[in-house]
């Protein structure tokens, strides 16, 4: 009995040896080596894994980074999140040249607040701006326009994007804002949109994506771009195109001027964190003003 017990040991014994020397050769010969600047830039990168970047987390991102950089070039590579800090030190990790790049900050191209766009039926189901914007038109007439159930809000992790509840339409902390995207691919009606900042946080973008005939626009909220065109003539620098019944100001062209918005009949153009106009000096008539030819006659 002892014996037969000893060579089962022995046996198994022969065979847990022989299958762990198979697997450190196979371990040695197939083995995978990590490049230990991964390591380094993965741990520079904030570890936000917010997909900003376009990659699946920051493991991925820190993965594109060096063979990029083994490639000669980061450029078109960068971490909405850490920004340009972050991403200047992980160009020295690669021992690469950074270019500077404007920061970015979430828009909200929509002013259908309660009052310029009122309701006109109750949905009744469920409460995600992607359910309801499969279901129609939403709650107004506007097929456009913000739905204000807060799936922006919803995917942004940074606590950027609130609704605001006397409006009914999302708001952005540009403190807090990121410029991840997240807001971005959560609207199913595209009226988020990434910008540049701006120097001191100043810009001017058309706060409608509406596409409908002016007359039709104008009915369903009052403050909707009709396409007149009267911003694109205004602009000598050719920074507003119309398209679709719709203006659009582009950000790169843009110098900021707001002749724009002092002609959009609708105040569908708006000024982000500009000092106020200043208003223009009354000339109250004297009464020794002299009269004119006709006054003279009467």
């Amino acid at each position: 009995m002892m014996d037969f017990i000893l060579n089962a040991v022995l046996v198994l014994g022969g065979i847990a040896l022989i299958a762990a020397l198979i697997l450190y050769f196979c371990s040695k010969k197939f083995a995978v080596k990590e490049d230990p600047r991964l390591a380094l830039v993965q741990e520079t990168l904030p570890g936000a894994n917010c997909g900003g970047c376009g990659y699946p987390g920051c493991s991925g991102l820190a993965d594109a980074l060096v063979k990029a950089a083994d490639a000669g070039s980061i450029e078109g590579l960068s971490c909405p999140v850490g920004g340009p800090d972050v991403m200047a030190k992980v160009a020295d990790l690669l021992g690469m040249a950074m270019a500077n790049s404007e920061p970015m900050v979430a828009v909200v191209r929509c002013n259908g607040t309660c009052e310029n766009r009122p309701k006109i039926v109750a949905y009744d189901g469920l409460r995600t701006c992607s359910a309801m914007n499969s279901c129609g038109a939403g709650e107004t007439g506007c097929g456009y326009g913000c739905l204000g159930c807060g799936d922006c809000v919803a995917a942004c992790q940074f606590g950027a994007i609130a609704i605001n509840e006397e409006t009914g339409l999302p708001e952005v902390d540009e403190e807090k804002c990121t410029s991840c995207g997240a807001c971005v691919k959560a609207c199913p009606r595209h009226i988020i949109e990434l910008r540049k900042k701006g120097p001191k946080s100043r810009r001017v973008y058309v706060r409608c994506v509406n596409k409908d005939k002016g007359a039709v626009a104008k009915k369903n909220c009052k403050a909707a771009c009709i396409g007149c065109g009267k911003c694109a003539k205004e602009c000598k620098f050719e920074a507003i195109t119309v398209a679709a019944n719709l203006s659009y100001i582009d950000p790169a062209k843009c110098r900021l001027c707001r002749k724009c918005e002092a002609v959009c009949p609708t105040g569908s153009i708006v000024a982000l964190n500009f000092p106020p106009r200043k208003e223009k000096p009354v000339v109250e008539e004297s009464a020794n003003t002299p009269l004119t030819n006709k006054e003279d006659k009467a």
